[in-house]
Formats: C-alpha cells, structure tokens, sequence
C-alpha cells in the first residue's frame, strides 16, 4: 500500500510543480509513450539478457512482495518460538523416536496442524524438519556446533535466493539513467535529420529529447531503486523467523533453561515483530 501511495505521491509532485511552474504537459505527455518504448524496451531486453526464466520469474514475485510487505507479523514469529519450542521439548523428554513421525510428515504431523500459517511457508518448514530429521537419525549424537552450521548454510543458500530479484531490481535502477541518456540521443539524431525545420520544430523536437532523459532517471531515483530498497526491507524482515527458529533449536540442543531459549529467540526480532517476553512465556503456557 505504501509502495503504491509513494509513486502516487511522487507523480504529483513532479508533474503537478511543472505545470504549476508554467511548464506545458503537453509535450511531455506527448513524448512519454515513444520514450517509454525505447527505455522500457531497452530495460526489458537487459532484464532478459541477464536473467535466467527462473529469475525472472523471481522478478515477479519480488515485485508483489515489495507491494504486499512482509508475509509474517508477530503473532507468526509468537507461533515459530511456540512450535519449536514444543518439539524441542518433546525432543528431550521422550527421545528422537517420538519426534520422527512429527518432522517426516510435518502436513499430518498435530503439532504442527496447529500453526496452519507456518506451514503455508515452505522453505521454514523444510529448515526446521530437515534439522531435527538429522537429530533423530542420528539418535540425537550429533554436536551443537555441526547442527548450526548445517542451519546456517541452508538459510545463507535460502536467503541468497530470495534477494536475487531484489538485487536484479537494483541493477535496473542503476542502468535506467544510461537507458534514458540512449534514448535522448537517438532523439538528438532525430532532431539533427530535421535541422532545416523552423526554431518552433527543432524546439519541440530537442525537448522530446530531453523527456528519455528525464523519464531514465526518474524511474531509476524515483521508482524502481526505492522499490529495490522496499523489497531488501521486506525479505529482510521475513529473514527473522528464521533466525529466530535457529535460536530456539539450537540453545535447546546447548541445554538452556526454556525461557532463555525463548528469550534468545525474541531479542534477535525486530521491534515491529518482537513480541513482549511475558506475552511470549504466557502463550507457551498456553499450549
């Protein structure tokens, strides 16, 4: 909603202080269609060159992520500690074998039937059964220090992934300028073909130019670089549950007491997701 209010709002701004300044919108309006070909084209075009289908459907939906905003809230990063909490738990007082049945099948699994939101995400899921699928084939063997650093790679190979879009858009923005400076030429050649035409012509001409120039930065400053920024924003953020999954698994294992298992979970959340330690400590009473 912001991302939409934002371009609104920076549209007015540019074209309503023009046409307040005196400036025409005539000629610009007229001029943003054939520009908007040349540039959009030429974006689209380096988009394809670099970018494999998988990418670029990976474009797609960094774009609906910068739009929608992060896909977990607090009540989600509540249930993240809650779950893994109650199957660290399990872990310790009935064994591995108790735990199998919940992280082979985490879809029939009641524990997890009870977080229907965390399940709809994927690659958590996958984190936290594929983890404690090691721990149970291993009879629980296994050192600390390895299961963190198996947890860590997978989310540094999960998150590299979920940013390549974001970084994509970043590169778009960065180029837009140069796209816009090629179509301001190529309007300069034009115009260069029409040099025996009247002032009035060569004017209107040279300012249709200049709009592929205009156009290229503002996309670039105005638009698709601040989506970049909001996209990193979004992913960033739904990067702290699983951060906050490895917290609890992994102090587990260390053998803390359960509320500084819970309490090393919550301080690494952001304050817009953090829950309150009492808020937390009462709702896994509440389980």
């Amino acid at each position: 909603m912001f991302v939409i209010i934002g371009i609104v709002v920076l549209l007015l701004m540019v074209f309503g202080g023009f046409a307040i300044t005196g400036g025409s919108l005539g000629p610009v309006l007229e001029a943003i269609p054939h520009e908007m070909l040349i540039i959009g084209g030429a974006a689209l075009g380096a988009l394809v060159t670099g970018n494999s289908m998988h990418e670029l459907k990976g474009i797609g939906g960094g774009l609906t992520k910068a739009f929608k905003g992060p896909k977990h809230n607090k009540q989600d990063h509540i249930d993240a500690i809650a779950l893994c909490s109650r199957l660290m738990k399990l872990l310790r007082a009935e064994g591995p074998v108790a735990l199998e049945s919940h992280v082979q099948e985490p879809a029939n699994s009641p524990i997890f039937a009870e977080y229907p939101n965390l399940l709809t995400n994927k690659p958590l899921t996958a984190l936290i059964c594929d983890t404690l699928t090691l721990i149970v084939v291993s009879s629980g063997t296994l050192e600390t220090h390895a299961v963190e650093e198996v947890m860590d790679n997978a989310m540094k190979t999960h998150f590299h992934e979920q940013h390549e879009p974001q970084h994509a858009l970043q590169g778009l923005a960065d180029a837009l300028p140069a796209l816009g400076i090629v179509a301001a030429v190529l309007g300069v050649v034009k115009t260069m073909g029409s040099i025996d035409e009247p002032p009035s012509v060569l004017g209107g001409m040279i300012g249709s130019a200049l709009v592929g120039t205009f156009l290229g930065v503002l996309l670039a400053y105005g638009i698709v670089g601040p989506i970049a920024t909001r996209l990193k924003q979004v992913l960033e953020q739904d990067e702290q549950i699983f951060h906050a999954v490895k917290q609890v698994i992994i102090a587990s294992l260390n053998g803390y007491p359960q509320p500084l298992v819970v309490e090393s979970a919550r301080s690494g959340l952001g304050h817009a997701v953090r829950p309150g330690l009492s808020e937390l400590l009462d709702s896994l009473r509440g389980r």
